[in-house]
């Protein structure tokens, strides 16, 4: 293998790959062409880095230095300086990265410092295109060790001893799944990964395949033979082209390397991957769904009992894990259940990955110890809320979860302390909102989602959920009834109970919540016809301030409805009927003499 004095890793998850990451990598290869320096310095094409805030991100090793908002104009002078000379591009470092004129280690860096990568550990570390770089990294070493020292029942022990819980919803104890499929009779039974994330802001699984697809093969592998399975399925939206590609290639490289297929690793163990493309119904992350869907056929859901580990995909018991689950489980058998099991807290182990978004600075994916505390994470990772405004509440769960308010921010995260709260922990979306957000407006948009991701085939979650949100319509434009209030949280309930599947069950989670902790905010909009944020249009006026206008005129031209008249030198004057309150006066106006009245 060649050696080389410094490793350029570029960013190629898709956030950065939107903002040019391709182009910088391309930009590398010819730069470094241009300089002779192909045979010291390897560019490698990485994984999501985590802090998509900052993206396109370049980490130059040895030094570790930690280039933001690089473009790809920017690459020359990285190269001539940096790689050249040996004189780091101090404009472009990552502003946290330098102290003291010296380098701080990436796990110095705040964004880092509280967190804890296993699902991640190898995302913006290795060439995910690259087999032997995961096998570097002792890729591969977890499925050697079982097939040739232990038996399947020891492989579901250890997963049962280490407490890890499905990271794809409702957290069911994984080795204990393992252990019903096992036992279930029948010859033939299947492996399939949920790779369907559909949550609103949430990315974690298609980071993961995007930056270590390789893990999540090889965890299937280990429970293939652990239930004693030969054929495995990964389930992955078609909207995700570079996880399907690199998921393609890894599984072709696992083959052509005997990881997969027959006699694997010279043992008579067999086990094989496809992959089949899921048309982006979010129903199909729900698991009946997901099978039905594998099976062709529409993707609805079907009742349970049986459960899938007993009778699952074309009748057959199945086991079915999502992407982030997965991704722990080589790291458990090469380190121990013990070690797994000393992460976290008494109910829930390990660690959580989470797409990290909304009104925070420092936006992206992170992976925290469960315990980690929400203050933790939006203020000392997160770096808090921008522009000075307050931290009102976080989402957790995406459509299925519901809202923790500011007064709750202390609360150790884990499955249980969320379900006390009354949101969940779902595949990890979690979407932070500041001072400005409405709580009913919020209720309103993730019942919009579900609405329209319904299945329709249970009543209660294709009517019931849309007679919510024509009442939640009916609050936010001012024409609620306190009656409606009453109504909103009678039908959540009832939905709850009598929803088919567990995404009908928790359609009503951010109604619930939001009346929970933020029901002043819903009787505001009710009694006093107000918002008190400022953010339902059909509650606002947008008012000059006479004192403060010097009839520039500037209002008038950017109004895009002609809502704005006057004469120059004197104030100008809304016409609240034609008004569309979409704000642009507001931005254009040089005086600050145009704001919003809730």
């Amino acid at each position: 293998m060649p050696l080389y004095r410094s490793h350029v890793l570029v960013c190629g998850g898709t956030g950065c790959t939107s903002g040019g990451s391709d182009k910088i990598y391309d930009a590398f290869l010819k730069e470094i062409e241009s300089f002779n320096l192909k045979d010291e310095v390897q560019v490698i094409c990485t994984g999501c880095f985590g802090l998509c805030a900052e993206g396109p991100i370049v980490i130059v090793y040895p030094e570790g230095a930690f280039y933001s908002r690089v473009a790809d104009s920017d690459v020359k002078e990285i190269v001539e300086e940096h790689l050249l000379k040996g004189r780091i591009v101090k404009r472009l470092l990552y502003k946290e990265s330098l102290e003291e004129g010296q380098i701080k280690s990436l796990n110095e860096v705040k964004f880092y410092k509280k967190q804890m990568r296993i699902a991640l550990r190898n995302c913006g570390v290795i060439n995910p295109e690259n087999i032997e770089e995961y096998i570097a990294y002792d890729g591969y070493k977890a499925l050697a060790k079982v097939l040739t020292e232990m038996t399947p029942e020891q492989v579901i022990d250890w997963v049962k001893r280490s407490g890890l819980r499905g990271r794809g919803g409702g957290g069911f104890p994984t080795g204990l799944k393992w252990e019903f499929a096992a036992k279930a009779p029948g010859n033939v039974k299947y492996v399939v990964c949920n790779a369907d994330e559909g949550d609103p802001g949430a990315y974690m699984d298609r980071s993961i395949l995007e930056g270590d697809p390789h893990s999540v093969i090889e965890a299937m592998a280990i429970a293939g033979y652990a239930i004693g399975s030969k054929q495995g399925y990964v389930y992955v939206r078609a909207e995700y082209p570079l996880a399907v590609k690199r998921l393609e290639i890894a599984i072709n490289q696992a083959r052509e390397y005997g990881l997969l297929g027959k006699n694997i690793l010279g043992t008579d163990f067999e086990f094989d991957i496809e992959i089949r493309l899921g048309a982006g119904a979010f129903v199909c992350g729900e698991e009946t769904a997901l099978m039905t869907s594998i099976e062709g056929h529409r993707g609805e859901p079907r009742p349970r009992p049986p459960f899938p580990a007993v009778k699952g995909l074309w009748g057959k018991p199945t086991l079915l894990n999502n992407v982030e689950t997965y991704a722990n489980i080589p790291v458990i058998i090469l380190k121990g259940p013990e070690w797994f099991a000393s992460i976290g807290t008494e109910k829930s182990k390990g660690t959580k990955v989470f797409a990290l978004v909304g009104k925070v600075n420092n936006t992206g994916l992170i992976e925290v110890p469960m315990g980690t505390t929400v203050r933790e994470i939006v203020e000392d990772i997160g770096g808090g809320i921008p522009g000075g405004k307050k931290f009102k509440a976080v989402q957790t769960g995406g459509p299925s979860g519901g809202c923790i308010p500011a007064s709750l921010m202390d609360t150790p995260i884990d499955f249980d302390s969320l379900t006390a709260l009354g949101t969940m922990m779902g595949s990890g979306g979690m979407i932070v909102m500041d001072e400005d957000t409405c709580m009913v407006d919020i209720a309103k948009f993730f019942l919009e989602f579900t609405v329209d991701e319904s299945c329709g085939k249970c009543p209660p979650c294709r009517i019931g959920t849309r007679r919510m949100l024509e009442i939640l319509q009916k609050i936010t434009s001012g024409n609620g009834t306190m009656e409606d209030i009453e109504k909103l949280e009678e039908l959540a309930y009832s939905i709850k109970d009598s929803a088919l599947c567990g995404l009908g069950q928790t359609a009503p989670n951010p109604v619930l919540s939001t009346l929970r902790y933020f029901r002043d905010e819903y009787e505001a909009h009710v009694k006093e016809k107000r918002c008190p944020a400022g953010a339902c249009k059909a509650l606002l006026r947008i008012v000059i301030d006479r004192d403060l206008c010097k009839g520039c005129g500037i209002c008038a031209k950017n109004c895009p409805a002609n809502a704005i008249t006057g004469q120059i030198k004197k104030p100008f004057e809304i016409d609240q009927e034609k008004c569309i309150k979409c704000g642009v006066c507001i931005e254009k106006c040089p005086f600050k003499a145009i704001s919003k009245k809730a």
